[in-house]
């Protein structure tokens, strides 16, 4: 389903609570400069708010009520009035952030057709749950990542964890540039300087004292626990130092009640409660701790080491993304509060190794995370998946043929396929079906579905035996007679791949494609192609993608027609056919990287 009009470059941001509107900030604005229309969804936090924002933003509001945890009535109600929210606005992209509007907003955007739907992973509630809590969790992230297009994840660790649990297919998930959804800037000296002063004198801290400082919610997740601890291991040998906590409790996540009553007793804690912006804290501390078990990629370790100061934190998924070990700061494992002592007494009794650490990280945030590059790296993207997006409405003739054909024979071969697969399952093991990542219209990643042809076999230090070795007499039928590409009829139907187009190659060849070469990305890869009738998997690379591109600038339905017919030949007379191509051949990412 889709809005039955050209696309038009209209977007919609959608969070559960205006409070997180703060993720957006200065990105609304800069893609309404870039001619976007924006459309920002939330549930207020208080009457105003969220049109207050918006207008800020140059956005248009639309108030949605939204709770945080889970209540079957009333998030039957949310979707209801999503739906009608993106029905009124109708964006072409549909971005969703924080799980409960990931959740709720992906089912609307589905149901409303919305063309380009983007959820933006901020982290996983699940990793830290247990029981019949993670399973929902688990369940409910499942569902609205399968109602993305895109899972634009804000860390690589966070992307890694997503494949590792198996929550949605690798090629649906994205990192942009080095993560982050809005970065860092760095502080204003002379704005900062003077709210420190004010605020050492307020606290009664003095000049040159070591400060661990902590910025969060004051909650179990974050490693309260470890934290508490480990300051008072670093009492016993740096008892001047001070433990700076800014932040309120969450009693969504409560510590142990031994670790509030320990906390209280201990000397030397300072506690600020919640305060509109950290910002003016960070210059009173010496270092920044942060032994959380989980995040997506926490913003104030940036803001730490924007400021220049050194950052401890752990190996967690998003939290070891904003650490350069040994470099910009220490890492130390989850839950370990003996490894979080020695980083922490190493930070205040090697005051040159410190210092040497913040200036480090603030050039990284500076570099890797500037605010302005994070956001056009956004805008950029957006303007990508709306270039894929029209280019798949591009020959609807085409699209008509493969549904039609690709439905067809899946309901011919249904029966044949199965005992097929049972046939690879006896034979070849487990799993039945080759996945792979390829890349497809405009280069857009999708997962390719093969048959197996090889087996497992590794040589004693676990690497896979060479293609030759592990392809069998049974393979190299499937190979020959072209057996092994029937699933990818299911990528058709789908619509990641045509009938008849230039074959997705690996990922890991697009770089080396000439600006010409290129242009086979314009249409969506096929089963068969004008290469592979005319040389198959015997041409040279020079060749073949000439071809490539000769099929491109001269698509019509007449080409395609004789192209099939001529696969139905080269496929029951076996020509052309190299069972491992990279024994016939360089691949092209080898053969062009030595030509340079």
């Amino acid at each position: 389903m889709s809005w039955r009009r050209p696309l038009s470059r209209r977007i919609a941001f959608a969070v559960t609570s205006s409070v997180s509107v703060d993720f957006f900030k200065g990105q609304l604005a800069l893609m309404r400069g870039r001619g976007w229309t924006v459309g920002l969804i939330s549930a207020p936090t208080v009457p105003g708010e969220l049109e207050g924002r918006a207008a800020e933003e140059g956005a248009q509001a639309f108030p949605v009520p939204m709770e945080r945890e889970i209540s079957p009535r009333a998030d039957l109600r949310s979707v209801w009035h999503l739906y009608r929210a993106l029905r009124q606005f109708r964006p072409t992209v549909l971005n969703v952030n924080t799980p409960k509007a990931a959740l709720l907003g992906g089912l609307a955007g589905v149901a409303a057709g919305v063309p380009l739907r983007v959820y933006t992973l901020h982290g996983l509630r699940l990793e830290t749950a247990t029981g019949l809590k993670r399973r929902v969790l688990v369940a409910a992230e499942r569902v609205a990542m399968a109602c993305a297009h895109r899972v634009v994840c804000v860390s690589p660790s966070l992307q890694a964890r997503v494949h590792e649990l198996g929550l949605t297919a690798p090629h649906k998930t994205v990192v942009l540039g080095a993560g982050s959804v809005r970065g860092v800037r760095l502080p204003d000296p002379v704005t900062t300087a003077e709210e420190t002063r004010a605020l050492r004198e307020a606290l009664d801290l003095p000049e040159g004292t070591p400060v661990v400082g902590f910025v969060g919610r004051l909650a179990r997740d974050k490693g309260l626990p470890e934290l508490v601890s480990a300051y008072q291991a670093l009492q016993l040998e740096v008892p001047e130092a001070r433990l700076l906590l800014i932040g309120g409790e969450d009693a969504g996540d409560p510590v142990p009640p031994g670790v509030m009553e320990t906390l209280g007793r201990l000397p030397g804690v300072l506690r600020t409660g919640l305060v509109p912006s950290a910002t003016p804290y960070y210059p009173l501390m010496s270092v920044l701790a942060l032994p959380t078990y989980r995040e997506g990629f926490p913003a104030v370790a940036l803001e730490a080491a924007a400021a220049g100061l050194p950052v401890v934190t752990t190996t967690a998924t998003g939290a070891r993304d904003a650490v350069q070990d040994g470099r910009t700061g220490w890492l130390v494992p989850v839950g370990d509060d003996s490894a979080l002592a020695r980083a922490l007494r190493e930070a205040l009794t090697h005051p040159g190794r410190a210092q040497a650490y913040g200036e480090a990280g603030q050039a990284w945030v500076r570099d890797a995370f500037d605010p302005v590059r994070v956001q056009e790296g956004w805008v950029a993207y957006c303007e990508t998946l709306l270039d894929w997006r029209r280019a798949s409405t591009l020959h609807p003739w085409k699209r008509g043929m493969d549904l039609a054909l690709s439905g067809l024979a899946l309901t011919a071969l249904g029966l044949p396929m199965l005992g097929l697969a049972l046939a690879v399952r006896r034979r070849l093991g487990s799993p039945v079906l080759f996945r792979q990542v390829r890349p497809g219209l405009q280069g857009q990643p999708f997962t390719m579905y093969k048959f197996r042809s090889m087996t497992d076999e590794r040589g004693p230090n676990g690497e896979l035996l060479p293609d030759r070795v592990r392809l069998t007499p049974f393979g190299r039928f499937l190979r020959s007679t072209s057996l092994d590409e029937l699933p990818e009829l299911f990528n058709v139907l789908k619509g990641d791949m045509s009938l008849v187009g230039p074959r997705p190659l690996l990922t890991r060849y697009t770089p080396f494609f000439t600006p010409e070469e290129a242009q086979r990305l314009d249409v969506r890869p096929g089963i068969t192609g004008w290469a592979q009738v005319n040389g198959r998997n015997t041409a040279s690379w020079d060749d073949r993608l000439a071809m490539d591109v000769w099929y491109v600038r001269h698509l019509g339905l007449w080409l395609d027609l004789k192209i099939v017919w001529s696969t139905v030949r080269k496929v029951l007379g076996r020509t052309g056919v190299v069972d491992v191509p990279n024994e016939a051949m360089l691949d092209l990412d080898a053969e062009r990287g030595v030509r340079v």
